[in-house]
């Protein structure tokens, strides 16, 4: 079995507490014995999947097989040309470069609902999304980029994994995926 969840922002990619306030899996009534494939941090949002099968694991999270993942970033300030070749490019975080990437700046800016609690909004500071594709899935990468080339993500959402996005699940909800919707995922064309 293989399901699609749009988590919602505050809810840990686990079924267990950890101590802190956030939310688990666990308040989501998934089908007994399914775990999550990957993660997001609690403060990103978005599409995550749930298995039972373990070797879906290996299949989705392995780098050889370069799953592309899609994210729409909100960040501060409007990037410049030169910033947004930065990204495409890779930028170091810590000792490391980051794989080549896509990126474009959305526009129109996509209809969100608002996050509760809502992001920091700055009078004096404007904000755009960004949409940002990577073949690469390392701990916070997409704040971790944005922030290098001087614009700090203030949302985060996971939209697509391979050709397989996130529509028509609200916040919270979670579907079985099956046939065709399936071999978007371990097929991407």
């Amino acid at each position: 079995m293989l399901i699609a969840f749009n988590k919602p922002y505050g809810v840990l990619s686990q079924f267990t507490a950890d101590g802190s306030q956030n939310r688990t899996l666990a308040d989501f009534r998934f089908p007994r014995n399914t775990y999550p494939l990957g993660r997001l941090d609690a403060d990103s949002e978005g599409l995550l999947f749930l298995s039972d099968e373990p070797e879906l694991n290996a299949l989705l999270l392995n780098p050889d097989r370069g799953h592309s993942r899609t994210y729409w970033a909100q960040v501060e300030n409007i990037p410049s040309a030169q910033a947004l070749k930065k990204l495409q490019a890779g930028v170091v975080i810590g000792q490391q470069e980051t794989l080549p990437c896509s990126v474009m700046i959305l526009s129109p800016r996509p209809e969100i609902p608002a996050r509760i609690p809502p992001i920091r909004v700055r009078k004096s500071i404007p904000d755009c999304w960004l949409e940002i594709t990577l073949t690469e899935g390392k701990n916070r990468q997409v704040r971790k980029m944005t922030a290098a080339v001087g614009h700090p993500t203030l949302r985060l959402i996971r939209i697509g994994i391979g050709s397989f996005l996130l529509r028509g699940l609200e916040s919270g909800q979670w579907k079985i995926i099956n046939g065709r919707d399936r071999s978007k995922i371990f097929n991407p064309q």
